[in-house]
């Protein structure tokens, strides 16, 4: 037994199924999942049956069904049934199917009467079905009986809910018609996630079980508790029907022959039953499968855009694609590579730095920190200059620092730059080939051209690599060939290098032997090459005193274990004041490394303690000569400082100009010409890329035939007619009238107050005795 209605889709499902089939996207045509929901023993499962027509549900009284059943339906060439919990295994015997569900059920809930929301899913393949879901949940029960818990009436609410919460889902509430409608727990169920009634159509059984001189033509005229979508109501089979094993098709003939002999519902026989149900059901798949098709069209013309270029880039079948091709190829790669460096990629990285935002980090952190680590150790440069300057006065003694002296160590320290000159271009040159090897992605579809790409642009970056070493190289010789003391920045210019003061170092210090507060007073000390001056606070306005550092030593000062401080002494060699009444100054530090360095700046300053043992270097007992030490030292940071700078400022652009500008242009202006005559053999895809290509062509092609199958499908789905039925007729009464049809009553036209309140799209049901006026007997 098949389903005609459902017939009636397989064509139209399927044509666009295949159509769609072929795209790699994986499409599908989401129809609406029907849901069968009603009071336990109300004839859902019959009425789930009718509508596949097949009988393979589980029988008997009581709650029967009491696992949800998932029946999905699938268009196939064979007919026969498999669970999901046990794949592989086809039944076609549908007999077998109803004792397997069976067997389910009880494996998960036992033989009492429980329940358990774990589904049971049965695939039913079928050339009379289209792919559809059908859903028997457990029926509504009040009272719980046997092993059943106590709040099995919320269990079984919160289930169904679950399964008709979802706007994809067409509920049919079954009710019974020998029960009140307005007690209906389907209906109000379906009202709750359904307030608009969009999407739920009542179904009345049991009508042949009425008692004598009752019908529910009032419910199947829609006039009582009205729905949107109306009722139908059906005539299921009985116990003894089901007993007997009475075939379905037979089922449906006696179901007809009941409404056209009824007298209460002969003149809507034809808006009754099992048929009319499907036809209803059958509506909505069509209106669904219309509506998606806008949706389908303009994803697929999407895909279709973007495959168009890729397409076109992929036929290669004549030289002047692949020319083309390898053009395209070229010129992509030189464009990638630019925005990588020029920081203008269309997608940003946001995990780690890259192309050129690595460049720059290079060129103003990694550079400056290779040009410090050049730089010499303090003592160890002093010594050189002191060497320097004896070595320069030989036999005489010198009374002015010598300007050879001066150059011979900037050209020494000047020389110590190729090492981190040299380093940095390394790390740019590594950077610029990981940032080059970005951008081959695209050429890896073509491996020999990707291997001929890397080769030649590794070369020349190589080559530019030798070319900016060498003019690095040059750079510093230039350095080399005259030191220009006249440099606006340098501390010489246009002053007279002897009577240069240079700051040695400023800090607090407390004179603790001066003045009548206890403890002594904190002052702000400056230390220069010639004096030691103190001012009242660090603002360096109010100077208190300056003293020349002539024949003065250094004195270290032990205070008792309870002191906090760290003290020590500067006197006058020739027993002259050095403050006022005062042969000595006591100062104090806060902590032992903050005496420690002021005793290295005095060092500096030429004021040595008054015992030099451990010190090693007997130039530090000559105070001019340090003086002239210090004088030059100072010189010699001036000056290797402005080198430093114009290395700094220097070096990345000749980096940029030598190799990355050059590279770049090499890429877009040459490489081209020399790959051109190895075209034949460059442009051999890869056997992944063919398959891809395949692919590419292969989609391009279904896509255009798919869309061409849709507009095919979207002119052959009219708008579906409308139903025989008032419930879903116009509320004005002149529409009523017009579609009505001889035997099928028009509802009477209600208050204007209930037409205004009827058009409201919140309405679902309305009680008969509010909205609904008494129907004239007799037929129209």
């Amino acid at each position: 037994m098949s389903n005609p209605g459902m017939e009636a889709l397989i064509p139209l499902v399927n044509s666009l199924q295949d159509a769609l089939s072929d795209v790699c996207y994986n499409y599908e045509l989401h129809l609406p999942q029907i849901v069968v929901v009603g009071a336990q023993s109300s004839g859902k499962s019959s009425v789930l049956e009718n509508l596949v027509g097949r009988d393979f549900l589980p029988r008997g009284t009581g709650i029967v069904t009491r696992r949800p059943l998932i029946l999905r339906l699938l268009h196939a060439d064979t007919v026969y049934g498999e669970f999901h919990h046990c794949k592989g295994n086809k039944f076609t015997d549908f007999n077998k199917i109803r004792e397997e569900i069976k067997a389910e059920t009880e494996r998960l809930t036992g033989r009492n009467k429980d329940i358990s929301s774990v589904p049971i899913n049965l695939l039913i393949y079928s050339p009379h079905v289209v792919n559809l879901t059908l859903v028997d949940l457990p029926g509504i029960t009040k009272v719980s009986v046997g092993d059943q818990p106590a709040d099995i009436e919320y269990q079984i609410r919160k289930l169904i809910m679950q399964y008709i919460c979802h706007e994809n889902c067409l509920i049919l509430a079954v009710t019974p018609a020998n029960t009140d409608l307005t007690n209906s727990d389907a209906l109000k169920l379906a009202k709750d996630v359904d307030p608009q009634g969009l999407r739920t159509i009542g179904v009345i059984t049991k009508l042949d079980l009425m008692d004598k001189g009752t019908d529910a033509k009032e419910i199947l005229e829609n006039r009582f508790l009205p729905l949107r979508l109306g009722y139908i109501g059906v005539v299921n089979r009985s116990q003894k029907d089901i007993d007997g094993q009475k075939d379905i098709r037979a089922a449906l003939q006696a179901e007809n022959n009941f409404f056209l002999s009824h007298p209460a519902y002969k003149h809507m026989a034809h808006r009754m039953g099992t048929p009319y149900l499907q036809k209803i059901l059958n509506q909505h798949l069509s209106n669904h499968i219309r509506d998606t098709l806008p949706g389908f069209r303009r994803d697929l013309e999407s895909q279709l855009r973007a495959l168009n270029k890729e397409a076109e880039e992929f036929r290669l079948d004549d030289p002047t694609s692949r020319n083309k091709t390898l053009t395209l190829l070229i010129h992509h790669f030189a464009d990638e590579l630019k925005k990588l460096i020029d920081g203008t990629c269309d997608n940003v990285d946001t995990v780690c730095l890259s192309g050129g935002a690595r460049l720059n980090q290079i060129f103003h952190l990694r550079l400056p920190n290779e040009l410090t680590k050049v730089q010499p150790d303090e003592i160890k440069l002093r010594r050189e200059i002191s060497y320097a300057i004896r070595n320069i006065h030989g036999v005489r003694t010198g009374l002015f620092p010598p300007d050879m002296a001066f150059e011979a160590i900037v050209k020494k320290q000047i020389s110590w730059l190729k090492e981190p000159c040299n380093k940095f271009i390394d790390m740019v040159n590594e950077e610029l080939i990981t940032t080059v090897n970005q951008c081959f992605d695209k050429l890896t579809c073509f491996p020999k051209l990707r291997e001929e790409t890397e080769k030649l642009v590794t070369t020349k970056i190589y080559e530019q690599e030798r070319k900016c070493k060498d003019l690095v190289l040059q750079l510093i010789e230039i350095q080399l060939a005259y030191i220009n003391t006249n440099h606006e920045d340098f501390v010489g210019f246009s002053k007279n290098i002897v009577s240069i003061v240079n700051v040695i170092r400023k800090g607090w210090l407390t004179m603790s032997n001066i003045g009548l507060m206890k403890g002594g007073k904190e002052y702000w000390f400056i230390l220069t090459a010639e004096s030691l001056s103190w001012f009242k606070d660090e603002e360096e306005k109010e100077k208190q005193y300056m003293l020349p550092l002539d024949n003065l030593k250094l004195k270290d000062i032990v205070k008792g274990f309870k002191s906090s401080r760290f003290y020590f002494s500067i006197y006058n060699t020739e027993l002259r004041n050095v403050y006022k009444d005062q042969k000595w100054l006591e100062l104090a530090c806060c902590s032992q490394e903050e005496l420690d360095s002021w005793k290295v700046s005095l060092f500096r300053a030429g004021v040595f303690p008054d015992k030099v043992d451990g010190l090693g270097n007997e130039e530090f007992t000559d105070p001019l000569l340090e003086r002239q030490v210090e004088t030059i030292r100072h010189l010699v940071d001036s000056y290797m400082s402005i080198i430093h700078k114009t290395f700094r400022d220097q070096m990345p652009k000749t980096v940029m100009h030598v190799m990355v500008n050059s590279v770049k242009e090499f890429i877009r202006s040459e490489l081209l010409s020399q790959l051109y005559p190895l075209r034949e053999t460059l442009m051999d895809e890869s056997p992944d890329q063919q398959q891809h290509r395949v692919e590419v062509l292969r989609k391009h092609r279904a896509l255009k035939e798919a869309l061409a199958v849709i507009e095919q499908v979207s002119l052959s789905i009219p708008l579906p007619p409308p139903v025989d039925s008032p419930r879903i007729q116009p509320s004005s009464s002149q529409e009523t009238s017009k579609n009505g049809r001889p035997g099928h009553p028009p509802l009477p036209s209600p208050p204007e107050h209930h037409k205004r309140h009827n058009a409201s799209p919140d309405s679902f049901m309305h009680s008969s005795t509010q909205h609904i006026r008494p129907r004239p007997s007799g037929p129209r």
